[in-house]
């Protein structure tokens, strides 16, 4: 870990990578404290429980995850680059192998087994994420970018489910390019205008 960071972040980073890895049930304080050279105390001190430090991580990351939309809104006018950029920064990640899957998604396959103040966060980003897709299709279409096959709201948890589901398979198949074949044409799908005379 870098020395520069605090502890609390060392430990943040460490729960959030071995999450990833192993999921929920997979790690423990024990693993942490091997991993950044720390006793068991010590993170206690920091996060009494394992869902105190899961609730501050996924809460961290929502935040985190919020402030990188408004920034591609700020830098990035456009909807379909926006799309681009989104789905773009998941398709580099899984290349490098940086932050490989998104930590609520995968969360969100243990959901029978997690507490339920960790269910409702990770449900509450959800909701976070589909409301800014919807968003960016509604501005895509009234701006004649997108081209919709329905509501708005059904074509942003389509595309969401996608996004996920491709990181799911890139790792399934242990090829990062699997991401981009999957998401992209979605994105073409969305910004094609329906075929003259085709069926509807």
């Amino acid at each position: 870990m870098t020395g520069g960071s605090s502890t609390s972040t060392d430990i943040l980073d460490c729960a959030r990578a071995l999450i990833i890895a192993g999921g929920y049930n997979g790690f423990s304080y024990a693993n942490i404290a091997e991993v950044i050279g720390i006793r068991k105390a010590s993170i206690h001190h920091h996060f009494p429980t394992k869902l105190d430090l899961v609730c501050t991580l996924v809460s961290r990351y929502r935040a985190e995850a919020a402030k990188g939309l408004a920034t591609l809104e700020q830098a990035i006018p456009d909807p379909l680059e926006q799309l681009r950029a989104y789905s773009g920064y998941w398709e580099a990640c899984i290349a490098d192998a940086q932050r490989p899957f998104c930590l609520y998604a995968l969360l969100a396959t243990q959901i029978p087994v997690l507490p339920e103040p960790l269910v409702l966060e990770i449900r509450a980003y959800f909701h976070v994420l589909s409301g800014w897709l919807t968003q960016v299709l509604q501005r895509g279409v009234q701006q004649g970018i997108f081209h919709l096959a329905g509501e708005a709201k059904a074509e942003a948890e389509i595309f969401m489910a996608s996004v996920h589901g491709a990181m799911l398979s890139a790792r399934a198949y242990g090829d990062p390019r699997v991401f981009g074949a999957i998401v992209n044409p979605m994105i073409q799908r969305l910004a094609s205008p329906p075929a003259v005379g085709a069926r509807s």
